[in-house]
Order: C-alpha cells, then structure tokens, then sequence
C-alpha cells in the first residue's frame, strides 16, 4: 500500500511518500510546496502542487493532519488559513477519488514517537529512523511522513 501524508500549511505544506508491507516501511519521496504571495496564489500553489504529486505517483490512501488550534491562543486568522489550505488539498485528492483521512497532531505523534506532545526534532528522528533514512528529512515533510506512518501502524 502506498501512502502518501500531508503536513498542511498555507505558506509550507509538507509531503511524503511511503509503501508499505505489512510493517515494513520503504521511502519514496518527501518534500515541501513553498507558495508566495497573497492567500488565493498560494491556495493554488498547493492544489497544483498536490495534484502534481498525485498525477506522478501511485497512491492508495492520502493521510492528512487535521487541523488543530490551540486553546490557550487561539488565532482564528491562523485557523483560517490553514483550512483554506486544507480545502485545496482535499479539492486535488477529491478529483482524483483517492481516500482521504485525518489524523489529529497528538494522534500521529503519539503512534510515531510514543507521546502525543513530542518536538518536532522528536518526530523527525522517528521518521529518520523508521525509514532508515540518511539524514533527518525536512520539518514540514517528516511530519507529513509521520502522518503516513501513522496510518500504517493503524491500518494493519
């Protein structure tokens, strides 16, 4: 099965790209769509972006961090943004009719590291080790990459 996980976010949006076989996991691309400019560019940088990955890759299932805002500081034009870039993806994986799930940030941690409020550098170093990965991949694209791996462990 091949998974592809997205860390959504309106001025990076992170990606990565696993099979996997039973448990064992094989990497097949990670990487990050960059936009610029106002919030409608970068909405169809990221549709673009995304449906590109889809169109180049064989993908069985999407996994996608839900969107999450804290509640001791709540940003709602934050909130905002990162639903609009929520929206362009679900709108490039709904034309493609591929399943789409969600997984909340503490969910996808805690299956990845073991504590639903790991660092970053925690969840980067799970990936970097349950992938046998060279070197640490980037931020956003290790959390999309941990958000596949996550739907792995619950998948099987």
């Amino acid at each position: 099965m091949n998974i592809l996980g997205i860390d959504p976010g309106s001025r990076i949006t992170g990606f990565g790209l696993i099979s996997v076989n039973k448990l064992n996991f094989t990497y097949i691309n990670s990487g990050c769509i960059r936009t610029k400019g106002e919030l409608n560019e970068r909405v169809v940088t990221i549709f673009l972006g995304i449906k590109e990955i889809l169109e180049n890759n064989l993908i069985d299932i999407v996994v996608i961090e839900r969107a999450f805002m804290r509640p001791d500081r709540p940003n709602p034009d934050a909130a905002i943004k990162l639903g609009t870039a929520r929206g362009a993806i679900i709108s490039a994986v709904g034309i493609q009719e591929i399943p789409i799930i969600d997984y909340s940030p503490n969910q996808i941690k805690k299956t990845v590291v073991g504590q639903g409020h790991a660092s970053k550098d925690q969840v980067s170093f799970m990936v970097q080790h349950l992938l046998k990965l060279n070197k640490a991949p980037q931020a956003d694209a290790a959390d999309a990459l941990a958000g596949a791996i996550c739907h792995a462990y619950h998948s099987l």
